[in-house]
């Protein structure tokens, strides 16, 4: 076997993009959360909770001012545009950002499993409890997984796991496609917020639809 020279191939399932957020970035997005909370009319007006699937203290939408002059859109073009193009060779020409928003998660709350709309998706945080809790029992060798994200696809098989489940840090950010399912599991013992922050994107058509002629 020394005398071969072999490689993993791991090409089957979704891309996944990681990559973090610039501090400067993070700060003005949660110095406009902070803002926003305090203020209840503008809270309900940029309510999304009926919008979205998860038992959460509170999830609104971001105004298009703030995704500007945050840097937040340039961002996100800036990572999709150098992820496709890793992928497939192609530079999109077109990122029209459908929506963003904010998911504020608190002790015992959680998303169950889900997908987006658009063409590609994404998911990161911007302030994490100091603490997620643990195990109510000892168990040897099993992960607390309480405040995780969790992405879903297929079903494990030998070689192939189904899931892959990420550790929240603050600045963290994924791309991935709009139909990955993914999940977040509820956390105990902590009463400080868990916030992160999604969207939704179009990009071409011809390099998304991979069946097209």
């Amino acid at each position: 076997m020394s005398k071969h020279n072999y490689q993993i191939i791991r090409r089957f399932g979704p891309s996944v993009f990681k990559i973090k957020i610039p501090q400067d970035v993070v700060d003005k997005l949660n110095k406009y959360v902070d803002d926003i909370v305090k203020d209840e009319n503008k809270t309900k007006k940029l309510n999304y909770g009926e919008q979205l699937v998860g038992d959460v203290t509170q999830e609104f939408l971001l105004e298009k001012k703030i995704v500007l002059e945050s840097g937040w859109l340039n961002f996100l073009s800036t990572c999709t545009n150098k992820w496709i193009e890793s992928e497939t060779g192609k530079k999109i020409s077109k990122f029209s950002l459908k929506s963003s928003w904010i998911v504020r998660q608190f002790k015992n709350e959680y998303n169950p499993t889900h997908w987006h709309g658009g063409h590609i998706s994404g998911a990161g945080f911007l302030k994490l409890p100091k603490n997620f809790g643990k195990h109510k029992q000892l168990k040897q060798n099993r992960e607390y997984r309480g405040g995780n994200l969790q992405l879903i696809h297929g079903s494990r098989m030998f070689l192939c796991q189904s899931t892959y489940t990420i550790v929240p840090e603050v600045g963290d950010f994924y791309f991935f496609p709009n139909y990955l399912m993914h999940t977040v599991f509820p956390f105990k013992d902590s009463n400080e917020e868990r916030r992160s922050i999604s969207f939704n994107a179009v990009i071409d058509d011809d390099i998304y639809d991979v069946y097209g002629s």
